[in-house]
């Protein structure tokens, strides 16, 4: 059965503290979407980043979005206490575009956020 409107609607605000931190250059926010054990999986400037979601906060807390940074969350499914986002970046750091999917899990009435892939559009990794 799909979900409602508004169920997607609270899984893109729950997906809008990932974009909040990115943008402020604060994990705080996005420790508030995260779970503690959530894990990372990413190449950033060509080198594989995985384990811990702790790899993404010290990322975000090291380099703000920037003036030109801009995001889109697309909420691609919800199912239930399952939902996928996709968020695409522009511009992060300045010069970095990424497609991340987040993978959100309902626990205890909340959307929560247990896993973060990432792709490194492949035009930004020299730049």
């Amino acid at each position: 059965m799909r979900a409602s409107i508004e169920e997607y609607k609270a899984v893109e605000a729950a997906a809008m503290k990932f974009v909040k931190s990115v943008a402020e250059g604060d994990s705080r926010y996005a420790k508030e979407l995260f779970t503690d054990d959530a894990v990372l999986f990413g190449f950033l400037d060509g080198e594989l980043e995985r384990g811990s979601i702790e790899q993404f906060y010290r990322n975000v807390d090291s380099v703000g979005g920037g003036e030109t940074f801009k995001a889109r969350i697309d909420v691609v499914a919800v199912e239930e206490t399952l939902a996928v986002v996709r968020v695409l970046e522009e511009g992060w750091g300045g010069r970095i575009d990424f497609t991340d999917y987040l993978l959100l899990l309902k626990i205890g009435g909340e959307w929560r956020c247990v896993a973060k892939a990432y792709n490194q559009n492949s035009d930004t990794i020299t730049r």
